[in-house]
C-alpha cells in the first residue's frame, strides 16, 4: 500500500499540518476575543444607587471612552468582569436612545435600570434578573390631602414618574390615571424636586431611586435627600431589571446569565447589593419564573398615536406663538434703546443682547423652571414657582427678543437719513415720524429675517423636554420609545412640522410681494 503511493506522507503531513494550523489559528481568535474589551452601555445621568460619574478620575480605566464612573451597577460590572474574564468599559449614552445604541452595535451591552416589560422586550434580548425592585410612592412630609394613588386620581393630583417605566405603565393601564394627572420626566432627579417645590403633588418611582431622594437614614455616597419628602405606604408592583443586549447575540446573552449565576450563588451580588442600601429578603427570589407580559405587536397604530402627536403639535404651537410676541415686545424697546437711547440705556440694552445671545436656551429654561422652584422654596413664595409651560414661554421670549432686537436695530438703520428730515420739514415730530414713515418702511427689510427666526422657533421647542413639556418632538420620542414605528411616527411628526412652517414662508413672501415699493 505504502509503495504503491509514495506521496500518501505527504499528503498526511499536509493534512495534519492544517489541522495544527487551524487549531492555532482558533486558539488566537479566542484569545483575541478575551483581550478585546466589551462595552457597557448606561447614562450616568441617572444617578446614584444606579450609575453616576465618579469625581476620582485616577479611577478611570485605559481605553474607556468615559468614566470613571460609580454606582450598585459600576460594582456589579467589576463583578462580571472577573467572571467573564474580560475587561468591561463604561461608555456614555442617552438613556432615552440605549435601545437604539445597542441595536446600531455602540456598546455590546446596557445595564442602566432596565426593566424587563414588554415594551422593552420587543426591542432587546435580556439577561436572568440581577435585582427585583418595586414601586414606592413618595409624597410631602405635611401632605394631608390624600394617603393613596387611588385618591390622589379622584381628586386630580399629578403624579411625576419617568418616561416608558413601569410606574408610568401602573398609573396608566392599572390604575386609570388620565394622561393629564401623570407628568412623566427624563430623569430622576426633576420629580422629586418638583414636588419639594410643589409643582406636582407625588412621585412613583423605582424603589432604589426614592431610597437615594426621600430616606434620611441612608448613607449612600452622593444621596440627596431631600427635605420635606416622605414615603407613603409600602412599596408594591414587582418587577425585574436585567441586562440587555442586542437581539441575536446569543452567545454574549449565554455568557452573562453564566456569570450572573456564579455572582449570585457566590453571595457577591448581595454584597453589592448590601454596600449600596438595596438589599432585601425579595432578592432571594431572583430564580423565580418571570412574567413580563404579553407585548401587543399593534401597539401603537395610527388612529391612536396620531392624536397624540396632534396634542404635542398643538402645545409647540402655543409655546411658539406665545414666545415669539414676548420676543417681538422685548426686541423692539431693546432695538430702540441702542439706537436713541442715552449711553446707559445703550449699555443695558447691548448687556441684554450679548448675555442671552451667549448663553444656550437650554441652560436658561433650565434655570427658570429649577431656580424659581428653589428660590420658591427657600423664600416660602409659591407664586415665585413658574411652571413648566410658562417657563418655557418666558425662556424662549427672553432669548429670541436678543436676536429679534438686532433684525430690528438693522432694519430700522437701513432707512436713509433723508426721511427724517423731510418729515421735520413738514412738522411731524419724532415718534410720528417714527411711527408713520420709517417703522413701515423697516417692516419690509426685517420681515424675511423675522420669519426665519419664527419657523426656528418652532423646531428649538424640541428642547422643553427638559423641564418635562411634552410639546411635539417629545411626544414622538415618547410614542417610539413605548413600542411605535420609528419611520411611521416619524414621518407624521415630520409632516406636522412641515404644516406648521411651511406656510410661514408663503405668508412671508406674499407680505413682501404687497408691501413692495412701487
Amino acid at each position: 500500500m505504502l509503495k504503491r503511493h509514495p506521496c500518501f506522507f505527504f499528503i498526511a503531513l499536509l493534512f495534519f499540518g492544517f489541522a495544527i494550523a487551524t487549531n492555532q489559528s482558533t486558539g488566537a481568535q479566542d484569545r483575541a476575543a478575551i483581550d478585546e474589551p466589551l462595552y457597557w452601555g448606561a447614562d450616568a445621568d441617572g444617578g446614584i444607587p444606579y450609575v453616576i460619574a465618579d469625581p476620582d478620575l485616577e479611577k478611570k480605566r485605559p481605553g474607556e471612552p468615559n468614566g470613571p464612573v460609580t454606582g450598585f451597577e459600576a460594582d456589579l460590572r467589576d463583578a462580571l468582569e472577573k467572571e467573564l474574564g474580560r475587561r468591561i468599559l463604561f461608555k456614555q449614552l442617552d438613556f432615552a436612545n440605549i435601545y437604539t445604541d445597542l441595536d446600531q452595535g455602540n456598546c455590546d451591552f446596557a445595564m442602566n435600570g432596565l426593566e424587563i416589560i414588554p415594551e422593552n422586550v420587543r426591542r432587546a434580548a435580556f439577561t436572568k434578573p440581577y435585582y427585583l425592585y418595586q414601586q414606592q410612592l413618595v409624597i410631602r412630609a405635611n401632605e394631608k390631602r390624600f394617603a393613596t394613588l387611588q385618591e390622589c386620581r379622584d381628586q386630580k393630583l399629578i403624579v411625576g414618574t419617568l418616561q416608558n417605566t413601569a410606574a408610568g405603565r401602573i398609573l396608566d393601564k392599572k390604575l386609570g390615571f388620565p394622561e393629564s394627572q401623570i407628568k412623566e420626566y427624563k430623569d430622576q432627579d426633576a420629580p422629586y424636586k418638583d414636588l419639594r417645590d410643589r409643582a406636582i403633588d407625588a412621585v412613583l418611582l423605582d424603589w432604589p431611586a426614592a431610597v437615594y431622594y426621600a430616606t434620611p437614614y441612608t448613607q449612600l455616597q452622593f444621596a440627596q435627600n431631600i427635605k420635606g419628602l416622605k414615603f407613603e405606604g409600602p412599596p408594591f408592583g414587582e418587577g425585574y431589571y436585567g441586562i440587555a443586549v442586542k437581539k441575536g447575540n446569543t452567545k454574549l446573552l449565554a455568557q452573562l446569565d453564566g456569570a450572573l449565576d456564579r455572582i449570585r450563588k457566590s453571595g457577591e451580588l448581595k454584597r453589592i447589593l448590601v454596600k449600596w442600601d438595596l438589599w432585601n429578603l425579595d432578592q432571594y427570589r431572583l430564580d423565580e419564573k418571570i412574567d413580563t407580559g404579553s407585548a401587543d405587536p399593534e401597539l401603537w397604530p395610527f388612529d391612536r398615536y396620531f392624536p397624540l402627536l396632534l396634542d404635542g403639535a398643538q402645545l409647540t404651537v402655543i409655546i411658539t406663538l406665545a414666545s415669539f410676541a414676548l420676543a417681538m415686545a422685548f426686541g423692539l424697546p431693546l432695538a430702540l434703546a441702542r439706537l436713541y437711547g442715552g449711553w446707559p440705556m445703550r449699555a443695558l440694552a447691548t448687556l441684554y443682547v450679548e448675555f442671552f445671545r451667549g448663553i444656550p436656551v437650554l441652560l436658561l429654561l433650565y434655570f427658570l423652571y429649577f431656580g424659581s422652584g428653589h428660590f420658591s422654596s427657600e423664600w416660602d413664595l409659591p407664586w415665585l414657582k413658574l411652571n413648566s409651560l410658562a417657563a418655557a414661554i418666558l425662556g424662549f421670549g427672553l432669548n429670541y427678543a436678543a436676536y429679534e432686537a438686532e433684525i430690528y436695530r438693522a432694519g430700522i438703520g437701513s432707512i436713509a437719513v433723508g426721511q427724517w428730515e423731510a418729515a421735520a420739514s413738514l412738522g411731524m415730530s419724532s415718534s410720528l415720524t417714527f411711527r408713520r414713515i420709517i417703522l413701515p418702511q423697516a417692516i419690509r427689510v426685517i420681515l424675511p429675517p423675522m420669519t426665519n427666526d419664527f419657523v426656528a422657533l418652532f423646531k428649538d421647542t424640541s428642547v422643553v423636554s427638559i423641564i418635562a413639556v411634552v410639546e411635539l418632538s417629545t411626544r414622538y420620542q415618547i410614542l417610539t420609545k413605548s413600542g411605535g414605528g420609528y419611520v411611521e411616527i416619524g414621518l407624521c411628526t415630520a409632516a406636522l412640522y412641515l404644516v406648521m412652517s411651511v406656510p410661514l414662508g408663503y405668508l412671508s413672501r406674499y407680505l413682501e410681494k404687497r408691501w413692495a415699493v412701487r
